[in-house]
């Protein structure tokens, strides 16, 4: 099994921005936690501040893994690329949010990435990709 996480912007800056809301682990800690416990899987990372690149990557991934656990975060509410991009591969995509989006502010409710996801975890912080992979399993 090949899975891909992506992750938009700001994600980089896990363990030192807003703890309160998203932790302080650094995603690059989490994921090496994630790779120990699913060895079975062969699991890769990308994150990326720019929606363009965001957009590459899910072309290029899009047709050949057998999963995609992305993370948009503030691209989520604004990005009609991303979403005509998810809905546009044939690789599944779950998509992840740390906090509960529907418990903060207004604009954060609404993703253009959910309509096109085959799933969508939120408020679970980093556990949500945990339990995106295991959807896969």
């Amino acid at each position: 099994m090949k899975l891909i996480i992506i992750n938009g912007p700001n994600l980089n800056l896990l363990g030192k921005r807003e703890p309160e809301i998203y932790g302080s682990k650094t995603f690059e800690k989490f994921f090496k936690e994630l790779q120990l416990k699913y060895k079975e899987v062969e699991i890769s990372y990308f994150q990326s501040n720019i929606e363009g690149e965001i957009i590459d990557k899910l072309h290029e991934v899009g047709f050949d893994c057998d999963g995609i656990i992305l993370n948009a975060a503030a691209y989520t509410h604004t990005s009609v690329g991303i979403g005509d991009a998810v809905k546009g591969i044939t690789t599944p995509v779950v998509e992840v949010h740390i906090s509960n989006i529907h418990a903060r502010e207004e604009f954060r409710q609404h993703s253009y990435i959910s309509p096109n996801a085959s799933g969508v975890l939120f408020g679970f912080g980093l556990k949500g990709y945990d339990l995106a992979i295991q959807s896969f399993l």
